[in-house]
């Protein structure tokens, strides 16, 4: 008998995946983050080039010409969409429970929580509400590798056999 959540009761155990084995609730969770972060990202891009003044699609119609700006917007939106498919590739990945992507997408997530706090100390001390807003995906990044990490999720992940040397 399954949960609402497709659980088995108190488990922490959610819906078999491809292996056959029950994923952890953590990694479900993980999951889901994952897919909100790619969400949020693409909403981000979108409105950094075409809703939130100025524009991307505004500026750079000023310096490349209408015509130029929709390449380089084109341009953009491709590099942005192969970066969040492999994203969510990745997060795939973890979900199949494959540790070496956990272990990059983790990496990956420090790297830009690094550059996201050295961008958001040039624009003072005080962050305005478009700063905070292309935050969100890095701090819902964040948040998912902080579940594929706790101690439920560990099992989830095969471990090495340590030969003695």
């Amino acid at each position: 008998m399954t949960d609402r959540a497709g659980g088995t009761g108190g488990t922490g155990r959610t819906d078999a995946g491809p292996s056959g084995r029950r994923r952890p609730r953590e990694i479900e969770a993980a999951w889901g983050l994952t897919v909100l972060a790619v969400v949020v990202e693409l909403l981000v891009w979108v409105s950094g080039s075409f809703l939130v003044a100025p524009t991307g699609l505004n500026e750079l119609s000023e310096v490349s010409g209408r015509a130029g700006a929709h390449r380089q917007l084109a341009v953009s939106g491709a590099i942005t969409a192969v970066l969040l498919a492999g994203w969510l590739s990745l997060g795939r990945c973890v979900r199949a429970g494959q540790g070496w992507a956990r272990t990059v997408l983790a990496v990956l997530t420090v790297l830009s929580l690094l550059l996201l706090f050295a961008d958001s100390s040039m624009n003072g001390p005080w962050p305005g509400g478009w700063e905070l807003f292309s935050a969100l995906p890095d701090l819902v990044a964040t948040a998912a590798v902080v579940f594929m990490y706790l101690p439920g999720a560990r099992g989830h992940f095969p471990t090495r056999v340590r030969r003695p040397a």
